[in-house]
C-alpha cells in the first residue's frame, strides 16, 4: 500500500488541466457492450476504476486498446459470462454491466459490486425498474442474476433520482419492445454524457432532465465520443487551493457543472473568475459557510463534501454540513480530528469549528473522496503528514500527487 508524505503550509499556485470524468467514462464503458462494434473514447482518465472496467470488458471477450487518453473498445465478440467478485468487488460501477448485458444478451450475472464503504447503497431501485421491464431478477447473498427473453417498454417512475439506477435502466431500455419513459431520473451531467454517447451510437432518446423517453429496439453501432471533464476532480483542487490560501487556474472544465461548489467557495471569501472552460481561484482567508446540504444535481454534490470539509477545518468560524445522500460519509472525520480539526459529527450532520492551523499527523485514507480530504488537510497543515492507503485516491484521480507537486506542494510518494 502506498503513502504520501506531505510538508504542509505551502500555498498551491499555478495552472492545471482537468481530466475526463470518472463518473462519466464508467457507464459509457459499460454501454459499449450494447453496440457490438468498435467505439473510440477520448479524454479517458488513467485511473484504477477505468482499468477495472477494461478488465471486465476483456473478461467478457471484448478487445481494448489505450493510446494516451484515448480508448478503443471492440465489443463484437462479447459473451455474457458471470462477472466474478474479484472484479466487481473493486468498484461500485460494475453494477452497470447488468443493464447492458441484459439488453444485448437477455441475461446478466455478476457478483455484488464493491467500492467505497459509504453506507447503504442498495440495488433495489435497479431491480425494481428491470422487473418492471419484464426481467426476472434473483439475488443471493453474493450474486445478482437477471434474465429476460423480451424486455417490455413502459413508464417507470423512480422513487429517488438514483444515478446508478437511472444509468442501468437507460441501458436496458435501448433493447425494450416499444418505448420506455423514465421519470424522476437523476439529472447529473454524467447522465447527459451517457445519453449523448448512446445517441452517437444510434439510440433514439428524447427529453432532458428528469424525464427521458427511449425508443426500444434501435440498432446501435460503434461511435466516437469525448468524455466530459471531471467536476469532482475540479472541486477537489478548488478546495485544496482555498485550504492552502493559494491561487490557481483550472482549465478543461465546465464551470456551470460546478456552480453549487463555487457558490460555497465565494461565500467563504474566495475570489473566482470563470470563462468558457476555465475557473481561477484566489483565497487569502477562508471564512465559515453554513449550512451546506448535499443533494442530487444541481444541489451540492456529496462527492465534494469531504474535500470542502477539509478546507473549512481551518476556516474562520463555524460551518455546518448536512449529508443527505449517504449514511456513512463522515469516515474521514476521525483522521481530520487527529490533525487538530474541531469537528463534531453524527450520522448526517457535521459541525466544523475552524482552527487557525491544522497540524501534521499520520493517518489512513478510508475512501476515495475522504482520502482526498486528508491530502487537502495535510497541504494546509503545519508540519509533516503521512497519508496512507493511497490506492483509494488512485481510483478516481489521475496523477493526483504529481499534479499537486506541479502546483508547488511539498509531497513525496512512498
Amino acid at each position: 500500500m502506498g503513502a504520501y508524505w506531505i510538508e504542509g503550509g505551502v500555498p498551491l499556485r499555478g495552472e492545471l488541466a482537468i481530466h475526463g470524468a470518472k463518473n462519466s467514462v464508467l457507464p459509457i464503458l459499460a454501454a459499449t457492450i450494447l453496440t457490438g462494434g468498435c467505439c473510440v473514447l477520448h479524454n479517458c482518465p488513467r485511473i484504477s476504476d477505468v482499468e477495472t472496467a477494461l478488465q471486465i470488458l476483456e473478461y467478457l471477450g471484448c478487445k481494448t486498446k489505450r493510446e494516451g487518453s484515448t480508448l478503443c473498445i471492440d465489443t463484437y465478440e462479447a459473451v455474457p459470462r458471470p462477472i466474478p467478485v474479484s472484479m466487481t468487488g473493486r468498484m461500485r460501477a460494475a453494477i452497470l454491466f447488468m443493464g447492458s448485458l441484459l439488453a444485448r444478451f437477455g441475461q446478466a450475472y455478476l457478483a455484488y459490486p464493491g467500492g467505497c464503504a459509504l453506507g447503504e447503497r442498495p440495488v433495489d431501485l435497479h431491480l425494481l425498474g428491470l422487473r418492471h421491464m419484464g426481467a426476472h431478477c434473483d439475488c443471493t447473498e453474493d450474486c445478482l442474476c437477471c434474465k429476460s427473453s423480451c424486455l417490455e417498454g413502459g413508464t417507470i417512475a423512480l422513487p429517488f433520482p438514483s444515478v446508478g439506477a437511472t444509468e442501468n435502466l437507460l441501458l436496458a431500455a435501448t433493447a425494450c419492445k416499444g418505448d420506455t419513459v423514465l421519470c424522476n431520473c437523476a439529472c447529473e451531467p454524467e447522465i447527459g454524457d451517457l445519453v449523448d454517447f448512446l445517441r452517437c451510437c444510434g439510440a433514439q432518446i428524447c427529453g432532458k432532465g428528469s424525464v427521458l423517453q427511449i425508443r426500444g429496439g434501435c440498432s446501435l453501432h460503434g461511435g466516437e465520443f469525448s468524455i466530459m471533464p471531471d467536476r469532482m476532480e475540479a472541486a477537489s483542487y478548488l478546495a485544496a487551493g482555498a485550504a492552502t490560501k493559494g491561487e490557481l487556474t483550472l482549465t478543461h472544465v465546465c464551470p456551470h457543472h460546478l456552480e453549487a461548489v463555487t457558490a460555497v467557495l465565494r461565500k467563504g471569501g474566495c475570489e473566482l473568475r470563470e470563462g468558457k472552460d476555465y475557473i481561477s481561484l484566489r483565497c487569502e482567508q477562508l471564512r465559515a459557510v453554513s449550512p451546506i446540504r448535499t443533494a442530487p444535481y444541481n444541489g451540492f454534490p456529496t462527492d465534494a463534501q469531504a474535500p470542502i470539509m477539509a478546507a473549512l477545518a481551518s476556516a474562520k468560524g463555524i460551518s455546518v454540513i448536512e449529508e443527505r445522500i449517504f449514511s456513512n460519509r463522515f469516515l474521514h472525520v476521525p483522521a481530520l480530528r487527529k490533525m487538530g480539526a474541531r469537528i463534531r459529527a453524527s450520522r448526517h450532520y457535521a459541525i466544523i469549528d475552524g482552527v487557525s492551523r491544522l497540524c501534521g499527523a499520520e493517518v489512513e485514507a478510508t475512501d476515495l473522496r475522504g482520502g482526498a480530504a486528508l491530502v487537502i488537510a495535510a497541504l494546509s497543515a503545519q508540519g509533516r503528514s503521512r497519508i496512507g492507503t493511497t490506492e483509494h485516491m488512485e481510483r478516481g484521480y489521475e496523477d493526483f500527487a504529481p499534479n499537486l507537486m506541479g502546483l508547488g506542494a511539498k509531497l513525496r510518494m512512498e
